[in-house]
């Protein structure tokens, strides 16, 4: 997505493209812990993948959503019994055995759009649920200087980042600091054909480096996790996730997820894609979720 005009076309242009391409739970004690799967696989945890949420009809897609219709999916995943946790909580269970609630699921939101602030959190603080949100550091920084707040294009700052991570609701994770965009052969975090596997190394290190720094310095927290854009993943990409210290991945893999107590389960994590084409009803009977 990215002199300020430049910035909101760049901006607007990436959202164009990608459009068109989370123990506690719930300030409360878990009272029935989650069991393994009578397949013995581990726990089943469905992870949620939204990107922006808009009330304009003519902006809503694949990856647009009204806030009416998250409004309804969060209601629908309470009526159901699912309990959403974020992935403080998988680390919790995985390293500290630490119980899950007896139906766990993950509401993941990519990218970092002001839209999410002002209308996900919302809903997110009025259902006491919980919600994993990986912005993009470059255009976090963009937006915390100037033209902020644009329901559309803009991306949140890091003030109103750290006010939904104060608030106990939200989690943020490392979704790279600039490598969010499709050119030169690259697609996000993935390596390039004929890529040398050092230079990979060090452009893929330092980029998310740097997201790792410009959290710790803007919000005093460090991402665990390093959600890939696009769901573009290179072989190369996954020791270097483990080196820099991130204990778990998310994917755009659309497929179950099943808890053990082993700490590699966290990594590539799949997730369903929310898209706005389709009602609360359908979208989680399609991933069976009931």
């Amino acid at each position: 997505m990215f002199a300020i005009f430049h910035i909101n076309r760049r901006l607007a242009l990436m959202f164009l493209t990608t459009a068109a391409i989370a123990l506690m739970i719930c300030c409360g004690a878990v009272a029935n812990p989650a069991r393994a799967t009578e397949s013995g696989r581990g726990i089943k945890l469905p992870i949620l993948m939204y990107h922006s949420v808009l009330k304009d009809k003519s902006y809503q897609g694949v990856y647009v959503i009204s806030p009416d219709s998250f409004e309804k999916d969060l209601q629908y995943l309470q009526k159901k019994g699912y309990t959403a946790v974020v992935m403080q909580d998988l680390l919790d269970y995985v390293n500290q055995k630490t119980p899950l609630p007896e139906k766990p699921v993950m509401i993941t939101f990519d990218d970092g759009y002001y839209n999410n602030y002002l209308y996900a959190y919302p809903l997110i603080r009025k259902y006491k649920m919980k919600m994993v949100f990986s912005p993009i550091g470059y255009c976090t920084d963009q937006f915390s200087q100037k033209d902020a707040d644009h329901a559309n294009y803009s991306h949140c700052t890091w003030d109103e980042i750290n006010e939904m991570m104060e608030s106990g609701f939200v989690e943020i994770q490392n979704h790279t600091y600039n490598l969010h965009e499709n050119k030169n052969g690259r697609l996000g975090a993935g390596m390039k054909r004929g890529e040398s596997v050092g230079k990979y190394t060090s452009l893929l290190t330092e980029d998310l480096s740097k997201m790792q720094e410009e959290m710790k310095e803007h919000t005093g927290y460090t991402p665990t996790t390093f959600v890939y854009p696009f769901g573009a993943i290179s072989n190369v990409s996954l020791p270097i996730v483990r080196q820099l210290g991130f204990h778990a991945s998310l994917t755009c893999e659309s497929r179950i997820n099943y808890l053990t107590k082993d700490p590699n389960c966290l990594y590539g994590l799949g997730r369903y894609l929310r898209s706005g084409k389709t009602s609360t009803e359908s979208y989680f009977k399609k991933i069976g979720l009931d």
